[in-house]
Order: structure tokens, then C-alpha cells, then sequence
């Protein structure tokens, strides 16, 4: 989902996860009916899609271990894990995303702001969800460790068989991430495509404008 900020992307996920409700339409995900619903038909929902936010320190309780934090999902109404059974899924997430076993032990300040997004990432992982909604998850890193953890998004997709829904106003993130786009503007879709006709033959004057944009950009800091 692609855009410039105050366009709505942040709003669409919201709905997309059931933390709002649409003023009109209709809204299925994942099998489940969005619009109407009330918070206890929700239930199946929320163990099928999660959601990495785009400040992992403010996403993460600063009072809780991180083995709490990456289990608190196996919470939620419909999980029944035993605590020995949940020891061990927070050892394999760790594992997958790439930080050690120590690190269960420890608290979010104790991190670095990569590292504290691995974290956000595992505990979202933790329940198998189908869908895994991430807004802006990199904006918020240091330059030197954005490509990390896109990387590791992307292999984790792969890895657990996700639909990701990726939201960024970074052209060049969207591109290399994903397959399909939706360009948004003023809270509304103007253009859907493959991310390579998205790019290359742009229909619509905003998608234009972005692309064009970006390009010029990349042209300028490749001159420095």
C-alpha cells in the first residue's frame, strides 16, 4: 500500500485488522466479515492476522521480558499452550528471527531499534497467522539496518507462507518487496497493479507524480 502520509494507508490496515470500522462498503478478510462485526466475532480474526507497528519501542511493553512479549499472542481466546510448550515456540522465534536465546530474558531497552523490530516481528509470528500486516516497519530504523529486516521479512513470508500487506511511501522498499501495489491518495485507491506495470506504466497522475519523483530523487543522491 502505497502513498504519501495523511493519505489514509494507516486507516485502510486499521479497518483491514478490525481496530475500525468502515463508514461504508464491505470489508472480508481472511474469511472474516469486518464491517458490523462486534469484538467477539473477531476472535478468528485476531489469531489470523497481526500486525508489526512502525515503532517497535513504542509497540513493545518496556516493563515485560521479551519471552512474555513474544508469548502474550498465545494468549489471546481460542490459544492453548502449556508453559512448556510455550517456552519452547519462543525459542523458535527467536531462532527465526535471528536473535539469540538470552534475549528472552531480557527487556525492550536492553535492544537496539533493529533488534527491537525482530522482536515485534516474532511475537506477531508466534500464533501462524495467515496475514501479516506491517506498517511501516523500517521507517523508524537507522539506514544501516532497514535492509535487514526487509530482508528478513521477506524470507519470513516465504519461510510461513504469508500474505504480507506491506504499507510504506518508500517507492523503492514497495518495489523490492512486493508483488502487487495499490497506489492511495486523499483516502482513496487510484491505481492497482503488479508492482511492475505499477512502475513502469503508471495510469494515474498521482502514481505518476510519485514514480517520476522517486526516480529523480535516486538520479540526484547517485550524483553525490
Amino acid at each position: 500500500v502505497l502513498g504519501e502520509s495523511g493519505s489514509g494507508k494507516s486507516t485502510l490496515l486499521r479497518i483491514l485488522a478490525g481496530l475500525d470500522q468502515p463508514t461504508s462498503g464491505s470489508v472480508k478478510v481472511a474469511g472474516n466479515q469486518i464491517n458490523g462485526a462486534k469484538e467477539r466475532d473477531l476472535v478468528q480474526l485476531r489469531q489470523q492476522l497481526q500486525i508489526v507497528f512502525q515503532d517497535p519501542m513504542g509497540s513493545l511493553d518496556p516493563r515485560m521480558r521479551v519471552r512474555d512479549i513474544i508469548a502474550e499472542p498465545l494468549l489471546a481466546p481460542g490459544q492453548k499452550v502449556d508453559s512448556a510448550r510455550q517456552r519452547k515456540l519462543v525459542a523458535q522465534m527467536l531462532g527465526a528471527v535471528g536473535l539469540p536465546q538470552d534475549a528472552a530474558e531480557r527487556f525492550p531497552h536492553q535492544f537496539s531499534g533493529g533488534q527491537r523490530q525482530r522482536i515485534s516481528i516474532a511475537r506477531a509470528l508466534i500464533c501462524e497467522p495467515r496475514v501479516l500486516v506491517a506498517d511501516e516497519p523500517v521507517s523508524a530504523l537507522d539506514v544501516s539496518v532497514r535492509a535487514q529486516v526487509l530482508n528478513l521479512l521477506s524470507d519470513l513470508v516465504d519461510d510461513y507462507q504469508l500474505t504480507l500487506v506491506f504499507v510504506s511511501h518508500d517507492l523503492g522498499v514497495v518495489r523490492h518487496l512486493c508483488d502487487n501495489v495499490v497506489v492511495m491518495t486523499n483516502g482513496q485507491i487510484v491505481e492497482s497493479g503488479s508492482t511492475e506495470q505499477i512502475y513502469e506504466n503508471p495510469q494515474h497522475d498521482y502514481t505518476r507524480t510519485l514514480v517520476n519523483s522517486s526516480m529523480s530523487l535516486r538520479n540526484e543522491l547517485s550524483l553525490r
